[in-house]
């Protein structure tokens, strides 16, 4: 069988063992060595042009259906979980704790449970919206399971490793959150980022107040492609009386989009994250679809029409 292997960066020094298990079963395997962001962004064009007929992705859980031959190997991370016990101290004041993960670690959900059930706490596990598969499971585009229980629980708890993925649960919870990275051995609160980024969006707005000019960016990558919003969005905008077009890429190039002087703000429709995480990456507004029908209603209110 031809096959395309598709690795997330962190498991890319592992690709040429994989293969090469794959090669000696008969396979002919080829690597694909494209950046890749998540189960959202499967190499199939690719997987395509060489005459695959199986793209193997690692690292992921499968993110929604594709009409093509996608087989999904999770990789598991045994997390260090004695770090448990020092983060009793920073709960003592909570009651009723809902806990959260990557899909690194969704299996070892059950063991950080009983842990803090055994030491008197009760513990909530959340469902995600969809994209997640899995109870607990948060993805950057898929906080469901922490926003789900924002109201049964005193406080939530991220175990993993890294802030990527908690941020986005934080910027949709109101409780305290934790998070508690087992491989960094570091135990702490998140909340300020509310704050933080509650500044950076009125900032964004703001800025786009008087933008007559906008771009909406819109992914070709299977699970962050929506040219459907993108032109709902282009639509209300010239019912505004305002200028837009749909810009299409692959990867969002920020320097690229830099060069496109003509356009005074930006709206994101591929991953949400984008307008979150990479809006300090232009000197101009990156808008969420929501954050542009917060600046068109100000400037009407504004204007008084």
């Amino acid at each position: 069988m031809k096959i395309l292997l598709q690795f997330p960066e962190g498991l890319k020094p592992k690709a040429l063992e994989y293969a090469k298990k794959l090669e000696n079963e008969g396979n002919t395997v080829f690597i694909s060595s494209s950046p890749t962001y998540g189960a959202c962004d499967l190499a199939i064009d690719e997987a395509k042009a060489i005459g695959a007929e199986k793209l193997v992705h690692y690292g992921h859980a499968e993110f929604h259906h594709v009409d093509f031959n996608v087989e999904y190997v999770f990789y598991t991370v045994d997390a260090p979980t004695e770090i448990l016990e020092r983060s009793m101290e920073q709960i003592k004041d909570f009651n009723t704790i809902g806990i959260v993960t990557t899909i690194q670690h969704v299996h070892q959900l059950d063991e950080v449970k009983r842990f803090y059930e055994s030491r008197g706490k009760t513990v909530v596990i959340g469902r995600p919206y969809g994209f997640a598969k899995h109870q607990g499971q948060i993805l950057g585009c898929d906080i469901g399971s922490a926003a789900n229980i924002d109201r049964k629980v005193d406080a939530h708890i991220y175990f993993g490793g890294g802030i990527f993925h908690p941020l986005g649960a934080v910027l949709h919870t109101t409780k305290p959150f934790l998070a508690i990275e087992p491989f960094t051995n570091t135990i702490e609160f998140m909340d300020h980022y509310r704050e933080k980024y509650r500044k950076r969006k009125m900032g964004k707005i703001a800025a786009a107040l008087d933008a007559k000019k906008f771009g909406i960016l819109v992914s070709t990558k299977n699970g962050q492609h929506n040219l459907n919003l993108a032109k709902l969005i282009k639509d209300r905008i010239e019912r505004n009386g305002l200028s837009a077009a749909i810009l299409i890429s692959n990867n969002i190039d920020f320097q690229s989009i830099e060069n496109m002087m003509e356009f005074d703000a930006f709206i994101n429709t591929a991953c949400p994250r984008i307008a979150v995480d990479d809006t300090e990456r232009l000197k101009r507004p990156l808008l969420s679809a929501n954050e542009l029908m917060e600046v068109l209603n100000l400037r009407k209110e504004h204007s008084g029409k």
